[in-house]
């Protein structure tokens, strides 16, 4: 600023000069500790007295008027730097008791999600378990079956959840690392819906994948929790008979995938917020942590993708995914 100063002043004034300064240690200021900042007051002062205040290239000063300027100049040059040094210190405060606030809030939210996720099931293994070592003469062995059933059911429930904590553990870090490898999305499709066998039993799922659709550069696991985390979520917030409509596609360069299906919609209010992190729709029924959409967009955001949901004009939502990857036809041909 000095040097463009020497170079208009002769237009502008010594005194206008003084203020370009000014601005320059306020700039500084905002960056820059304390001490740094009072170091450049004292400099700008210096300069400005050396290089433009008459008589120049020199220390002296020429007039009283000139010298009380000089005084003022130093002044408010040192009161900007304090001032602008403590409103970012408390900026700095308030952050830090802000992030504190919300570490609170999110590990309360946390606990209180789990509290009943995690006792639920915990509760249901235990009281099956208790029944069935009791050996009771009044079991009979459909009662026995009925009871497996439960622990079997309450044990993939209990597994989900911990799996969802997991995954939201590793974006939160940002320590898990995506590995991709060649994917036929039939088989993610396929290997998912299995999973869910039991949740889709009420449910009609049609899959539309053309034949000739090529292989993808993806990360397998990641990508199969992406397609189980929806499709549960539909179960979880639709009737039973609801059409589940599961599509994947080659568009351009990028892999399309569409879950949809024709239930009853979202809130137009809430689509905006259903893949932050614990947000459960106003309303929706007991159960569940609010986790499993925002793995899915950390997911699809791993593999730089990109994830929106949108109501359908008639009834139903859907979920449409873009994929940015490789693509392969090789092995589709040597197949058939």
């Amino acid at each position: 600023m000095g040097i463009i100063g020497l170079t208009i002043h002769g237009l502008i004034g010594y005194r206008v000069v003084a203020f370009m300064l000014l601005v320059t240690v306020s700039i500084l200021a905002m960056f820059l500790d304390i001490v740094p900042v009072l170091v450049a007051s004292f400099l700008s002062a210096l300069i400005w007295d050396f290089f433009f205040i008459p008589p120049r290239f020199t220390l002296t000063v020429g007039t009283a008027e000139d010298r009380l300027l000089l005084l003022m100049y130093f002044v408010v040059a040192l009161i900007n730097a304090v001032l602008t040094s403590k409103i970012r210190q408390m900026e700095q405060e308030t952050k830090a008791k802000d992030d504190k606030a919300k570490t609170v809030k999110f590990y309360g939210t946390l606990l209180n999600s789990l509290s009943h996720e995690l006792r639920t099931p915990i509760t249901t293994i235990i009281g099956c378990t208790d029944n069935l070592q009791s050996n009771s003469p009044q079991l009979s062995e459909k009662d026995k079956a009925e009871l497996l059933t439960e622990i079997s059911i309450a044990s993939i429930r209990l597994n989900q959840q911990v799996e969802n904590l997991l995954n939201m553990s590793r974006l939160e870090a940002g320590v898990f690392q995506i590995k991709k490898d060649w994917c036929d999305i039939n088989d993610i499709i396929y290997k998912t819906l299995q999973r869910l066998e039991s949740n889709l039993q009420k449910y009609k799922v049609v899959v539309e994948i053309p034949e000739q659709l090529p292989l993808f550069k993806l990360d397998f696991g990641l990508m199969e929790q992406v397609f189980y985390n929806l499709i549960l979520n539909v179960t979880q917030h639709t009737p039973e008979e609801t059409v589940i409509t599961i599509q994947a596609n080659c568009v351009r360069d990028r892999l399309l995938l569409i879950i949809a299906d024709n239930g009853s919609g979202f809130p137009e209010k809430e689509i905006d917020k259903v893949f932050d992190k614990f947000y459960r729709l106003k309303g929706s029924a007991v159960g569940g942590t609010g986790l499993g959409l925002s793995i899915v967009k950390g997911f699809v955001e791993a593999h730089h993708g990109i994830i929106k949901l949108e109501n359908l004009p008639v009834r139903g939502s859907k979920f449409t995914i873009e994929i940015l990857t490789e693509k392969s036809y090789v092995n589709k041909m040597k197949d058939e």
